[in-house]
C-alpha cells in the first residue's frame, strides 16, 4: 500500500514539473532570434537525447553486471532500460525531424549526427527483437549481454559527431540567461520521465520471470509426481 502510494505520488510530481516545463518554454522564455518558435523544441530535444545516452549506459552497466554475476535482475534491468532507450531515442529524431523542418526547412539528411542517431535506435529495436526470438532463458541472457555491451558503443560516436563533424543543425546555440535557466529545468520532468520508465518496466520485468518460474516449478511438481488413476475391477 506504501509503494503504491509513493508510486503515484513520484507520477504526480513528474506530471506537474512536465506541466511547469511547459508554461516555461512557452508563456516565459523569449523566442530565439532567427529560428523563432520552432527553436522551442530545443528544451525537450537535448533533455530527452542526454537521457537517451543514460539510458543506453544503464543497458551496458547491467550487460556487464550479468555477464560478471549471472544475477538475473541485471538482465531484467537491461532489457528495461532497452526498452525505455528505443522510447527514448524516436522522441531525439521525431523531435530533431520537427525542429529540422521548421527552421531549416528540411525533415532529414544523412549527416553523421543523423545516421550515428538512427543506427542507435535500430541497435536498441534489435535488441529487443533478438531477445523475443531466442526461447532458452541462460542463453537469451548471455546473448543480450553481449549485444548491450557492443550496442553501446554508438554513444560516443553520436557524441563526437554532434561536436566534431559538420551538420545543418548548429553545435551550439547563444542561449540568454532565461533560456538556459529554462533548459535546466525541463531537464527534470525528462529525467523523472525516463528512470520512471525504467523502474516500471524492471518491476514488470521481475513480475514476469516470478510468474515463469512458478509456472516452470509447478510444471516440474507435476511430472515428479504424476496422478496415478486406478479404477475397480468388475
Amino acid at each position: 500500500m506504501k509503494n503504491n502510494a509513493l508510486r503515484i505520488l513520484y507520477w504526480v510530481v513528474t506530471l506537474l514539473t512536465f506541466v511547469g516545463a511547459i508554461l516555461l518554454v512557452f508563456a516565459w522564455t523569449p523566442d530565439e532570434a532567427t529560428m523563432g518558435m520552432i527553436q522551442k523544441i530545443f528544451y525537450f530535444h537535448l533533455p530527452i537525447a542526454i537521457n537517451t545516452f543514460l539510458a543506453c549506459m544503464t543497458v551496458f552497466v547491467a550487460s556487464l553486471g550479468y555477464l560478471s554475476t549471472r544475477q538475473t535482475w541485471w538482465d531484467d534491468l537491461a532489457l528495461a532500460a532497452a526498452k525505455v532507450s528505443v522510447l527514448l531515442c524516436t522522441g531525439v529524431l521525431g523531435t530533431g525531424m520537427l525542429w529540422a523542418h521548421g527552421a531549416w526547412g528540411v525533415w532529414w539528411t544523412w549527416s553523421p549526427r543523423l545516421t550515428f542517431s538512427f543506427m542507435l535506435w535500430l541497435l536498441y529495436v534489435v535488441y529487443v527483437l533478438v531477445r523475443a526470438s531466442i526461447e532458452s532463458p541462460q542463453r537469451r541472457a548471455v546473448v543480450a549481454a553481449v549485444y548491450g555491451v557492443v550496442a553501446f558503443l554508438d554513444v560516443p560516436l553520436v557524441y563526437l559527431s554532434v561536436k566534431l563533424l559538420p551538420d545543418i543543425h548548429p553545435s551550439s546555440i547563444g542561449l540568454s540567461d532565461s533560456m538556459r535557466l529554462t533548459l535546466g529545468l525541463c531537464f527534470i520532468p525528462i529525467t523523472l520521465l525516463a528512470a520512471g520508465l525504467i523502474w516500471e518496466r524492471y518491476h514488470l520485468a521481475r513480475y514476469e520471470r516470478a510468474k515463469r518460474d512458478a509456472a516452470r516449478h509447478d510444471g516440474e511438481e507435476d511430472h515428479r509426481f504424476p496422478v496415478i488413476v486406478t479404477g475397480g475391477g468388475a
